[in-house]
């Protein structure tokens, strides 16, 4: 039993220490943000109006079974603003049902008014999205490569705000801010712009303002085409193509431009399901790029070792789930330890590290909230709310993506799943019957409703043994694991 406890209780060490050092990691990156507000802009830039010449841009939009967006994605790309004989259209459609014949309908009448779009489609899925861009590149006619997935509507004058940084031929890549189309459409949803507001201002800033490693997003950004090529072109061992070839690019030297200052709508999965097949594949493509991109990260020579600590540490955001779902599970156990053995009683206060992680979580989402929504009294309780139904959900999603994290470390080869869009603005209530949506439940759910009992468990053991230590801790998980079991479970999928 004594050896049993030093196992549990070093394990549960180690999760702890590991997510404090990602904490002090993420505050860096606040000051990093803070900094960089003080910062003026001076990079080189093209003036078109004065007479620069309009480089020849390729407008990427990877499809796949995309019937409910398809039209008002085209419908925008159709109308941004550059001229039309330096644009090329590009639709890299891999569907595989009815949305084919309708997008060839809608291209065929866009080319008609003058537009230079073309429709790319491949008797296989071979590669997937990382696939479908590079059979695209082959044959793409610009020097500069814009994507777009279906779910995103650009503004009219997105091109001419982010081609002009391209004029410093050591850029390779320019990324803008993703906004969101549905973001109070439900908790879900509200909680997902909550993250990824704070990856698009604290991390993409703070990295970038210090010319550490970001990434290229997947989508609403631009890419040199000479950068895609010197760094090895895409490719598709890992679910985050997008992650892997930024490192590649950025360990060829070649410098990322990001603009925290435009934002680009899209739509975020409005359903439970869809958000899990798409937290699994960012989760299990990042630790799959953690084992095949931490060697080249650390390796190189023309890198500082700050920018290769946050490299690696960006590299591991996704394992960090792992330790948290470790800790987790780990601190019922303790409870009981802590009673049997109460010489060990200075080892518990550990926890003190956690509570401090939390807070600098706290402090840093604050400010990139602030940045976005205005400061002020009652957007500060709002953020309170916000706050804790964000971190107590993510704590819910742990052991989803734990399983997603272990199967990207052990090298476990799976399909890229698309998350479906719903075009909830256009369909409404209607979107319920949308026909991507399958009536399959994934097995993971089930014990996701076990670990919901396991820390009723824990709160009802701690009123027994009168230790209150955990308690905070286990009512957040198990409220978290019973939105995430019960949404599951009754929300279309």
């Amino acid at each position: 039993m004594l050896v049993l406890s030093y196992i549990i209780l070093t394990l549960y060490f180690i999760s702890i220490v590991l997510i404090f050092f990602y904490g002090l990691a993420q505050f860096n990156l606040l000051l990093n943000y803070l900094k960089s507000k003080k910062q003026i802009d001076t990079a080189p830039q093209y003036d078109f109006k004065k007479g620069d010449s309009y480089p020849f841009v390729t407008v990427q939009l990877p499809l796949y079974n995309e019937k409910y967006v398809v039209e008002r994605l085209l419908q925008t790309i159709a109308k941004l603003e550059y001229p039309k004989n330096k644009l090329e259209i590009q639709v890299l459609d891999d569907s595989t049902d009815e949305s084919v014949l309708k997008t060839k309908e809608l291209i065929q009448e866009l080319a008609q008014n003058g537009l230079d779009i073309v429709h790319i489609t491949r008797t296989n899925r071979a590669g997937f999205k990382a696939g479908a861009l590079k059979e695209g590149l082959a044959v793409a006619k610009g020097e500069f490569i814009v994507i777009f997935d279906a779910d995103f509507v650009p503004q009219k004058n997105w091109l001419l705000l982010t081609i002009p940084y391209f004029k410093d031929p050591k850029i390779g890549v320019v990324q803008t801010r993703w906004g969101h189309l549905n973001r109070n459409y439900s908790i879900l949803t509200k909680i997902q712009a909550f993250a990824l507001d704070a990856h698009f201002t604290l991390e993409q800033v703070g990295r970038n303002s210090q010319s550490h490693f970001i990434n290229f997003n997947g989508t609403a950004g631009v890419w040199r085409k000479a950068c895609i090529l010197d760094a090895g072109n895409w490719e598709s061992d890992t679910l985050t193509e997008d992650l892997d070839l930024s490192y590649r690019a950025q360990l060829k030297n070649w410098k990322f431009k990001y603009l925290e200052n435009i934002a680009t709508p899209a739509e975020l999965p409005a359903i439970i399901s869809a958000a899990r097949s798409q937290q699994f594949r960012w989760n299990k493509g990042g630790a799959e790029n953690f084992t095949k991109n931490a060697k080249r990260v650390i390796d190189s020579n023309t890198i500082s070792l700050k920018t290769k600590l946050h490299g690696i540490l960006h590299l591991l955001n996704s394992s960090m789930f792992l330790a948290l779902f470790v800790m987790a599970i780990l601190s019922i156990p303790v409870l009981f330890i802590k009673q049997k053995f109460p010489q060990f009683e200075y080892l518990f206060h550990i926890l003190f590290f956690f509570i401090i992680t939390s807070i600098l979580f706290f402090i840093s989402y604050w400010v990139t909230y602030k940045s976005i929504h205005g400061g002020g009294f009652l957007n500060f309780m709002r953020y309170i709310g916000l706050f804790f139904t964000f971190y107590t959900i993510a704590m819910g999603f742990s052991f989803h993506n734990t399983v997603a994290v272990l199967e990207g470390l052990w090298g476990k080869k799976s399909e890229f799943v698309r998350t479906p869009k719903l075009n909830i603005e256009g369909l409404k209530d209607k979107w319920k019957q949308n026909s991507y949506l399958t009536k399959k439940t994934s097995k993971n759910v089930f014990f996701e409703g076990f670990l919901m009992l396991y820390f009723a468990f824990g709160i009802y053991s701690a009123i027994r043994l009168e230790d209150y230590s955990l308690s905070f801790l286990h009512i957040m998980l198990c409220i978290g694991y019973s939105y995430v079991f019960v949404q599951s479970i009754v929300s279309p999928k």
